[in-house]
């Protein structure tokens, strides 16, 4: 079913629809499999990416998981994959946001060059682009992004006295490979999702008006009524936390 004029008829659809180019070049990955099985409704395992990844960290753990393989093999998706592509993200995650940090609050020496700038970072990037030239060997430019990332937690065990120039070109050098990997990015929210969101931060006026009855209770010191109102509130899905000097703060329980 991908013999001639499978592409053919996709670019055509592509380009009539929109009027553009569709793609300057077209290849085709392996087909996914579910635990080494290939994907099929009949047999049960057919999944969609929205059922399949439900959390923003399993999107992009998939996406991880694609990206740093290699295209031409068959993917196996299995939980043990999506969970060891979590780790590798949550590792480069915590070091990304570290080099931000650091370099936001640490002053750097204009001009300053250390063997991790000079040697390392430049070494990495050339073995990335090699491997990128070498048939898109994602598994090799996935090593030299970690090797990156190793030589960034090694600056960041010691007590003081870090490579500030070394830990910049390892971020130089991280935004320039997500260009290929993509993975440093907020997933967005689905239309549900964002509605959710939306309704999560709106108080129904029933749920306020018992909170205006409670404080009212509390200065009459009332406090079986204030107790009462407070878990009338509970019921509704809403929680009251009181502030001193303030208006107490209302926010939605969690599901």
């Amino acid at each position: 079913d991908l013999k001639f004029p499978h592409h053919e008829n996709e670019i055509a659809q592509s380009e009539g629809a929109t009027g553009k180019t569709f793609c300057n070049c077209w290849i085709h990955n392996g087909f996914v499999n579910i635990d080494n099985e290939k994907m099929s409704k009949s047999k049960g395992n057919f999944f969609t990416l929205r059922t399949a990844c439900e959390k923003p960290d399993e999107v992009r753990a998939y996406r991880y998981l694609v990206v740093s393989s290699q295209y031409r093999n068959p993917l196996n998706f299995t939980e043990q994959a999506v969970k060891a592509a979590r780790k590798a993200l949550k590792r480069l995650d915590k070091v990304r946001a570290q080099l931000i940090e650091t370099l936001a609050k640490e002053d750097i020496i204009e001009g300053k060059e250390s063997e991790i700038s000079l040697t390392l970072v430049p070494k990495q990037m050339k073995n990335f682009e090699s491997a990128l030239l070498d048939d898109l060997s994602m598994p090799r430019a996935a090593a030299s992004l970690f090797a990156l990332i190793k030589a960034a937690e090694g600056e960041f065990k010691k007590a003081d006295d870090l490579d500030m120039a070394g830990l910049q070109a390892i971020n130089g050098a991280l935004s320039e490979m997500d260009k290929v990997f993509g993975v440093f990015y907020q997933v967005p929210l689905s239309d549900v999702e964002e509605q959710e969101q939306k309704d999560a931060l709106v108080v129904p006026k029933q749920v306020l008006e018992l909170v205006e009855q409670r404080t009212l209770a509390k200065d009459a010191k009332d406090w079986d009524l204030a107790d009462s109102l407070r878990q009338r509130i509970t019921e509704l899905g809403f929680k009251v936390k009181d502030v001193k000097g303030g208006d107490p703060i209302v926010s939605r329980l969690e599901s």
